[in-house]
């Protein structure tokens, strides 16, 4: 009999049963491709013994293999309120693939840099052999970034402070208008330039209301870009939530406003489209207070809820109105002093091929100037040499609240990160590796990211326009793995696709997915030789959809069987070389045409092959009832003899979700 034959009847690869044979016994060669009919029928008469045993021997070596990872005595580490698993592992002592296993047992499916709050460490840690206690003022590093924000306008003294214009977020659901909206207040043509009506990247931008400045910053929809939209809160002093008044609240809705809630920011709802002849602002209104808990200021509440078309330009001014109002009452005093040094927040990163490192920075407090050296963690990341506002004019200066593209860096700072004006260490090679392996250009992920090696893996790798883009398709990315089925990113990195990549991706059998980006002639050539997988798009939603699409043809089927009857041979008709034709009677249960067939003599396997052809009283049917007799036409092996007992059964296979 075949190995493959007999694999099959076990239901195991041929691979495995050629490794597992010699171990129980069986003479068996691994570059066998038979074994003996009297050596099948005892491997298949004994495999459910002999496969509790291997799968006995597993468990056991896995236990095994869990202990020598832990730490022989409990250990006690600290750990902050949220710490990523890479830096637990770290704290631990303990390989990071046997956390991620560990965390995969208690439901949580995170990447390496994801974070994992107290009570997850602590839960996981009990099976790690270790005790986890809060760090005493342990701050995380998001933490750090804002408490480093906040240290420096407490030591401003009240005299040298002035009012500066408030920053606004505006957040809401895919395609509900936020960006048509901000073209509207800007009376700029942003959505124009957007590749499908979506905001690709994040963008800031001033306008004048009334002899007051408002800053807005303008994040992506999709949901795709919830860390951007997070990262974006946190810089804002106020934010509209944006809702399709012919759509209601989504999904992505709901997200914004957690995350508004989170940033513990002032907000209005602008209830756009009101154009629309499916418009209904009371639905909205109940959606909004049923499913958010939002009351609008007209039902008796406390939000602001304003009607507006975004197109038809209705109900701006008001919203604008109001939003100067909540930045009165609501945003308390909005305080900085511009006469210091200047200290920012990023809020856009990326490298330009032509002048290297880009960087859109939020001006917080003081000013920043042509000529002033930035520093984050004290070491230097350059001397800014030209400052662009949003319009893209050169400016020499900017002032709180005001956004503005740095140019002169040394590296890309990632988004979130503060930068200030002031001395501080040169960069150094380790320094650069280090920040970039965080953040920029270029990262490898460790081949232990992903902790069960019999998960199938979709391999690429990701170059995009921007630092923002990246980290998003990257989180979007990470939220798709499951037990069945993960993405292994083996690099991310800004600019066009090159050779490096095609030569990486060739080697690791991966698929380059690229976003606003080109492939130069030269790689064009090289990608179509080496016959790799290359895929461009300029809707992030798309990049996700079809990596979720490949995900989805990795996942393996799961085979089950169903047994339909048996039949008692009671003549052979003909043999040839490959087939018989028999005549029988169904004894149980039905024959069915095209189902698989197991020969049976003497309770013992014997042969295995397939129905081609089934007749009753001489005419081709389907399917031949119990006691019935029928003749049928056997594909395999022409070993059957008259009294044998055909077993008649179909494999379903059982293709799992994402």
């Amino acid at each position: 009999m075949n190995i493959s034959e007999l694999a099959r009847i076990l239901r195991i690869s041929p691979q495995e049963l050629k490794n597992l044979l010699p171990e129980f016994g069986f003479s068996v060669g691994k570059k066998a491709i038979k074994v003996d009919n009297n050596t099948a029928k005892k491997i298949i008469r004994d495999w459910p013994r002999l496969r509790r045993e291997w799968e006995n021997k597993k468990i056991d070596e896995e236990k095994q293999k869990a202990i020598e990872d832990l730490p022989k005595e409990k250990k006690i580490i600290e750990v902050p309120k949220s710490v990523s698993v890479r830096d637990y592992a770290d704290l631990a002592g303990i390989p990071i693939n046997r956390v991620l296993t560990e965390l995969m047992k208690n439901g949580v499916f995170a990447s390496i840099n994801e974070k994992i709050d107290f009570d997850t460490a602590m839960i996981v840690g009990e099976n790690l052999n270790l005790e986890v206690k809060e760090a005493d003022n342990t701050l995380d590093e998001d933490d750090k970034e804002e408490k480093k924000l906040e240290n420096i306008l407490s030591k401003e003294e009240e005299g040298n402070l002035e009012e500066r214009p408030p920053v606004i977020v505006v957040m809401g659901h895919v395609d509900h208008g936020k960006t048509r909206l901000l073209d509207t207040i800007r009376s700029t043509d942003v959505i124009g330039g957007e590749a499908g009506g979506i905001t690709q990247h994040i963008g800031a931008y001033q306008i004048n209301r009334k002899n007051n400045k408002l800053t807005f910053i303008d994040t992506p929809g999709h949901e795709a870009f919830t860390a951007m939209r997070s990262r974006g809160a946190k810089v804002a002093d106020i934010a509209i939530l944006v809702v399709a008044a012919d759509d209601g609240v989504k999904q992505q809705t709901v997200e914004a406003f957690q995350i508004i809630k989170a940033a513990n920011i002032p907000y209005l709802v602008a209830i756009n489209k009101i154009d629309k002849e499916a418009a209904d602002v009371n639905r909205v209104k109940q959606e909004l207070s049923t499913e958010l808990n939002i009351i609008p200021e007209d039902w008796g509440g406390k939000t602001i809820c304003s009607n507006i078309s975004a197109l038809e330009k209705e109900g701006i001014e008001e919203m604008l109105d109001m939003i100067l109002l909540l930045s009165e009452t609501e945003s308390g005093s909005l305080h900085a002093n511009p006469n210091t040094k200047a200290a920012g927040t990023v809020i856009e990163s990326n490298v330009d091929k032509a002048v290297g490192p880009l960087a859109t920075i939020l001006v917080q407090n003081g000013t920043l100037r042509v000529g002033d050296q930035l520093c984050f963690n004290g070491v230097i990341y350059g001397k800014v040499k030209s400052l662009k506002n949003y319009n893209g004019e050169e400016i020499t200066e900017a002032g709180p609240s005001m956004p503005a593209k740095v140019l002169g860096l040394k590296i890309a700072p990632s988004i979130g990160d503060i930068l200030t004006v002031g001395d501080g260490e040169k960069v150094k090679a380790n320094k650069i590796k280090s920040r970039n392996n965080r953040n920029s250009a270029m990262y490898n992920t460790s081949s232990e990211e992903v902790a069960d090696s019999d998960i199938s893996k979709f391999n690429i790798i990701i170059k995009a326009d921007f630092l923002g883009s990246a980290e998003a398709i990257e989180e979007s990315l990470m939220k798709l793995n499951n037990e069945k089925v993960k993405v292994k990113i083996l690099s991310k990195g800004l600019g066009y696709i090159t050779e490096g990549d095609v030569k990486r991706a060739e080697d690791s059998e991966a698929q380059i997915l690229g976003f606003n980006v080109k492939t130069p002639p030269a790689v064009e050539t090289q990608i179509r030789e080496k016959q790799i997988t290359v895929k461009t798009f300029s809707v992030i939603y798309d990049l996700i959809k079809y990596a979720k699409e490949q995900m989805q043809l990795l996942i393996k089927p799961e085979i089950n069987r169903i047994d339909l009857g048996s039949l008692k041979v009671l003549a052979i008709f003909r043999t040839e070389n490959d087939n018989q034709i028999v005549g029988g009677k169904v004894v149980d249960g039905v024959a069915r045409n095209n189902s698989f067939v197991e020969v049976i003599r003497d309770d013992n396997f014997i042969a295995l092959g397939k129905i081609t052809q089934l007749q009753s009283a001489k005419q081709d049917v389907k399917e031949v009832e119990k006691g019935v007799e029928c003749g049928i036409k056997f594909e395999g092996k022409p070993v059957i003899e008259e009294g044998d007992i055909l077993k008649f059964y179909q494999e379903e296979k059982i293709i799992g979700k994402l």
